[in-house]
């Protein structure tokens, strides 16, 4: 390493001890996720379809060898975003009970205190559902998946057919209830940390917080609740 590299090295490592720190690397991996789950969605959505064999053309598409290495990569991206931002949480999380072992409760604003209260709750409940949404949806683990052939995955059935269990269906709804007071909190403190804050824009920066959370959450929602209502059948 280069007698450059060192000092830098150090002084990210000394800014990253502060606090201050260590919200800056949740709002950018933050930053990151939330494009993830936008764009997750916008893939999810194309189930309604009129033509049902979108959704499959479009997971064929990601599935292409020519695209293979870019999406690992996004992949391997995605996964250090996760792991940072959950060191990073525990770390604050750890640092403000140490801090103020007796919680307390602002009474101006009590939605969002409940919601930054149970970030760290809200988030493990999160993490689990996003392993058991693999195990489920790409390990073929939990219920057996269909395959339109090699590397062609029938996401259309498998997304169906997976919700026509109650349990299933009742998971998804309920963690994406949790990611809507996540990213409630979430959105609002990733300007907040990455200094996009001014009493003129504060207003207009809750309700893009809110109203991104309960899009979000509506949208993925949805769709179990087409399916068990039969709305949205194979």
């Amino acid at each position: 390493m280069s007698s450059v590299a060192v000092p830098s090295v150090r002084r990210a490592a000394r800014f990253y001890e502060a606090p201050l720190g260590k919200k800056v690397v949740m709002a950018v991996t933050g930053m990151i996720l939330f494009g993830y789950v936008v764009a997750h969605l916008a893939g999810n959505l194309q189930v309604y379809s009129a033509d049902h064999q979108q959704i499959n053309r479009y997971a064929a598409a990601l599935h292409n060898p020519s695209v293979a290495v870019l999406l690992w990569g996004v992949r391997a991206m995605l996964l250090l975003a996760v792991a940072l931002h959950i060191i990073a949480a525990l770390q604050l999380w750890n640092l403000k009970r140490i801090a103020r072992p007796i919680g307390y409760v602002k009474k101006d604003d009590v939605p969002a205190a409940y919601a930054a209260r149970t970030m760290i709750w809200s988030g493990s409940i999160i993490l689990a559902f996003v392993i058991f949404h693999i195990l489920h949806l790409t390990a073929g683990t939990v219920l057996p998946l269909e395959e339109l052939g090699p590397n062609r995955p029938n996401v259309r059935a498998n997304l169906i057919g997976g919700f026509q269990h109650p349990a299933v269906a009742g998971f998804y709804i309920l963690a994406m209830l949790l990611l809507c007071l996540h990213l409630h909190h979430g959105v609002w403190s990733m300007f907040q940390s990455v200094g996009v804050s001014h009493p003129r824009y504060t207003l207009w920066l809750k309700r893009f917080s809110a109203v991104s959370a309960l899009a979000i959450a509506f949208a993925n929602i949805s769709i179990p609740v087409a399916v068990l209502a039969g709305w949205l059948t194979q």
